[in-house]
């Protein structure tokens, strides 16, 4: 039996923009699973994804399956929950090790670049005045995947894999900041491989604009 045709219902609350929402899509894209995706509000968040996941975040998946109700509301979470059921692509492959240069990609994409981004992107959040310096730390940690790619096709090695995906798009986010700026700094291969993600199929599937989900009164 095909995957997308199981027993096994899946709900994502998600968010087109967020990077982490991003992330858990690619995933469920990558293996085939077929999902239910409901668009919200994060300024109005739906009572029943609250209810699923107090912290009150996307991505949330709501599975249920042979009665049974499971939630997983975070994002590599997702990713690895989605692959373990079909990973076509063998993405978990590139992350059997968890002492892969991979992992520790990912930890420093969600760990100091995480934080130094949010300050860049949004500094009055964070009552700063200035955010060059959180520009200028999270870039020497872009240098380093400029340094990975120079070397190998993709982050997760030579083909497109689960730290690729885990990654883009948070480098995306970034980009996006002050674009000019991004493109005229010395990370070739890394502009290359950013903007081959976002022109590719699968992140035109994922970015697809979705009405707000709304829950019946």
């Amino acid at each position: 039996m095909d995957v997308s045709e199981s027993a096994t219902d899946l709900v994502l609350y998600t968010f087109r923009r967020c990077p982490y929402a991003m992330r858990a899509r690619l995933a469920l894209l990558s293996s085939r699973l077929s999902y239910e995706a409901r668009e919200v509000d994060l300024k109005n968040k739906p009572l029943h994804m609250l209810t699923l996941s107090p912290k009150g975040t996307v991505p949330v998946l709501w599975i249920q399956s042979g009665g049974q109700s499971s939630v997983v509301d975070q994002s590599l979470s997702i990713m690895r929950w989605c692959l373990l059921q079909n990973d076509p692509q063998s993405w978990l492959s590139t992350l059997e090790d968890p002492q892969s240069p991979g992992w520790a990609l990912i930890e420093q994409n969600d760990g100091p670049f995480k934080a130094h981004l949010d300050r860049y992107k949004y500094p009055s959040r964070f009552g700063l005045d200035h955010a060059e310096q959180h520009r200028g730390q999270a870039a020497q940690m872009l240098f380093a995947l400029q340094e990975r790619l120079q070397s190998q096709a993709f982050l997760s090695g030579e083909r497109w894999g689960l730290v690729d995906a885990a990654i883009a798009p948070f480098v995306r986010q970034f980009a996006h900041t002050d674009q000019d700026w991004f493109a005229a700094q010395a990370w070739p291969e890394l502009c290359n491989w950013l903007s081959a993600f976002e022109a590719s199929a699968d992140f035109l599937a994922i970015m697809q604009k979705l009405p707000l989900w709304h829950e019946r009164a």
